[in-house]
Formats: structure tokens, C-alpha cells, sequence
């Protein structure tokens, strides 16, 4: 489980640099935050989780947080940002470990790891032993309690690295 990657059909990036140019950027919701992962980074996580996993985990990254004005400013600084309302089923904020799954959840360094419930899984037996800490009581990830956030110059730059991507022969 990871957050947006940068310039996949889900990743506001490109709609954004396709409306730029109109000079109106339409944001559902002020206060929208999102994690972010580069497909690069996306795939060596996978292949890291490959290599750790026993079997029915659930392994998600800890990532930087960005805030949805914030890529608009990085994109489009000039434009006029425009408040559309958030669309059915769409969160405000990204939630990648959520309260109810934190009780068998598994913090690393690096990552946080949710456990299966199945009677099969000996918890104390399996990633405790890896390093794992259980996450406390009432714990969640989400982009908008995150402590790692995306400057607008980071955004900017992440954005001028995916332009360059597509744009590449």
C-alpha cells in the first residue's frame, strides 16, 4: 500500500500541467493532502517488501506528505486556484494505516508493516523478531498528520523530473 505515484493516471501532476496553461487550476479542497512516491521508488519498495514478507502483510512506505495548493503553486503559480468540492468516495487526507488496523500493526525504520489477523500468523514469532515495534493504541498514517512534507521547490522539482520522463525519446 503506498501513495499517489507521481505521474500515473491517479496523480494530479498531469491534469494539472494540462490546465496550466488555462490559467485556473480546480482543487477539491483547500486542505487536501496526499502522500508521494515516485514509480522508481515505488518499485524498489516492492521488491524490498518481496524480500521481507512472510505472507499476508500489508507493508506500506513512510513517505513525505504534500499539500494539493502546494503542487498547484509548484505547477501553476500564477494561476487562479479554483475550490471545486471534493467528488464522492475522495478523503481529504490519505490514510495508509488506519486506527482500526494499527493494534496488529508493525512500525520499522523505514516502514510500517500490518499484520495478518488469521489464526495461522504467529505475530510475536515473525517481523517483532525483524525489528518491528508495535504502533500504540490509536495510532494512524495519514498525509495529513505526516512530519515529512514536500516544499513547494521539492514539488517543483519532482514535477520537472516526471516532464522530463515523458518528454524523453
Amino acid at each position: 500500500r503506498y501513495g499517489n505515484v507521481v505521474g500515473s493516471r491517479g496523480s494530479v501532476i498531469p491534469f494539472f500541467l494540462s490546465m496550466r496553461d488555462a490559467g485556473r487550476i480546480p482543487v477539491t479542497h483547500e486542505e487536501m493532502t496526499r502522500f508521494s512516491i515516485t514509480l522508481q521508488q515505488g518499485v524498489d519498495f516492492v521488491i524490498r517488501a518481496l524480500q521481507r514478507m512472510y505472507g499476508g502483510e500489508i507493508f506500506v512506505p513512510k513517505l513525505p506528505s504534500y499539500r494539493i495548493l502546494d503542487v498547484a503553486a509548484a505547477i501553476a503559480p500564477d494561476a487562479t486556484v479554483e475550490i471545486v468540492g471534493i467528488r464522492p468516495g475522495e478523503k481529504i487526507h490519505e490514510v495508509m494505516v488506519p486506527v482500526d488496523e494499527a493494534w496488529h500493526s508493525l512500525e520499522f525504520d523505514d516502514s510500517f508493516v500490518i499484520q495478518p489477523t488469521h489464526g495461522w500468523w504467529h505475530r510475536e514469532d515473525r517481523l517483532v523478531a525483524d525489528g518491528g515495534r508495535p504502533c500504540p493504541d490509536g495510532f494512524s498514517y495519514t498525509s495529513g498528520d505526516n512530519d515529512c512534507w514536500l516544499s513547494v521547490e521539492e514539488l517543483r522539482a519532482l514535477v520537472e523530473e516526471y516532464r522530463r520522463g515523458v518528454e524523453a525519446p
